[in-house]
């Protein structure tokens, strides 16, 4: 395993990608753009459009897209790291670079519950999420953008211990319910603290998951009011259906769907999320590493999955993975707009894929062969070793 995040090239950099076939916004307003060209510098996008309209000239990387699709870095909502790239709940290295693999730039930390020996009481609480944020705003696994150090919450924490965590730039809770703290009114009182200071929170969905946890069911969840519903699908067993739209329809924050969870009860949470006209609150994870593993191509499968069989437009569902997460986390990168940070995955349709384009194959439930991944405007990753052989491959020119 790595011990030194990968170093960008010293000086300003300009990266242009051009003969994009398919560009993807991220948005759910507008999910497919107009244009076949990107320009980025140093690691912000500064053009979007055709490329005899935008400045490409100087660019210290050129990649001819070679009519691929272009999306924005794909962002798993839901993650459980400890340090660096290993995880001891698998006993395996390098599964954020596996990720990144996968097309996923970005992953946020819903709690770093895996740590062998974890503390539970108050002061070890703190020093973990600290340390954790410390680790990984200074440790980028391959590149990707980790955002860790989120504490599960325990009973005898008062407003004071979040006030001390933001003042350290803890920006995150850990699933509420993993810890002590179970019970409707004392999360509520914490996630209130919690927002007080700026630190976004979500709680843990459905029937426990590991020791320690336990059923969370659809009146914590509402009196808790979190920022996310974490793993609304169940992580892994689900609430009953009923419950599951008590929960969309009582309350109008974030419904994460993640990999590690009920199928139908996803499919049926995308279907209430469609008919409330709320889309946009969708948004998706793995909840990986976990007891069913590591999930590389978590976020890919579940945009074919939510597309295929749950008959939403793939440049839609493209969106939940990205540009939804992006506005609901509060970052910078997850859209192609003006200003966003340069993270993007190339793609193409699976060779021998039945689909005739990219959108067609996922429709079909395909998943989509990883071209190349760029983050902050460095290319760091090409042909996957995960994905199967996409069809077309984009060619680096310059850089």
């Amino acid at each position: 395993m790595a011990h030194d995040a990968p170093q960008g090239p010293a000086g300003p950099t300009k990266l242009v990608i051009r003969n994009i076939g398919l560009l993807l916004s991220g948005d759910l307003t507008k999910p497919i753009l107009d244009a076949d060209t990107v320009v980025a510098l140093d690691g912000r996008i500064t053009a979007i459009g055709r490329e005899k309209d935008v400045d490409t000239e100087g660019a210290t990387t050129l990649i001819d897209a070679n009519g691929t699709t272009l999306t924005p870095g794909l962002i798993d909502s839901h993650v459980h790291p400890v340090a660096g790239d290993w995880t001891p709940r698998q006993s395996q290295i390098n599964w954020i670079d596996s990720s990144l693999h996968g097309g996923v730039t970005t992953m946020i930390s819903a709690g770093e519950v895996h740590y062998p020996g974890r503390a539970r009481d108050v002061v070890g609480v703190k020093a973990l999420a600290i340390t954790a944020q410390r680790a990984f705003s200074a440790f980028r696994p391959s590149g990707v953008k980790v955002h860790a150090g989120a504490p599960v919450i325990e009973n005898e924490m008062v407003e004071d211990d979040f006030k001390e965590l933001a003042a350290a730039g803890v920006k995150l809770l850990g699933e509420v319910g993993l810890g002590g703290v179970k019970d409707g009114p004392t999360a509520r009182k914490m996630v209130g603290w919690a927002r007080k200071y700026g630190i976004q929170s979500t709680i843990h969905t459905g029937g426990p998951s590991i020791p320690g946890s336990g059923l969370i069911d659809k009146d914590v969840v509402l009196e808790a009011d979190t920022d996310v519903v974490g793993h609304i699908n169940g992580g892994h067993t689900a609430l009953p259906d009923n419950q599951i739209r008590c929960i969309c329809e009582g309350c109008k924050r974030g419904l994460e769907i993640v990999h590690n969870g009920n199928e139908r009860s996803a499919l049926y949470t995308l279907r209430l999320a469609r008919e409330l006209g709320e889309l946009q609150r969708v948004i998706l994870g793995t909840d990986g590493p976990a007891g069913s593993g590591v999930q590389p191509l978590g976020i890919l499968r579940m945009v074919s999955m939510l597309s295929s069989l749950g008959e939403l437009p793939a440049e839609e569902a493209f969106c939940l993975a990205t540009g939804n997460t992006a506005r609901m986390r509060a970052l910078d990168s997850g859209l192609i707009e003006v200003g966003r940070a340069a993270d993007f995955v190339l793609m193409d349709k699976a060779q021998h894929s039945p689909g005739t384009t990219l959108l067609d194959s996922v429709r079909l439930g395909d998943l989509p062969g990883v071209c190349m991944t760029i983050i902050d405007g460095i290319v760091r990753t090409q042909r996957s070793r995960n994905t199967p052989p996409a069809t077309r491959m984009p060619i680096v020119v310059r850089g």
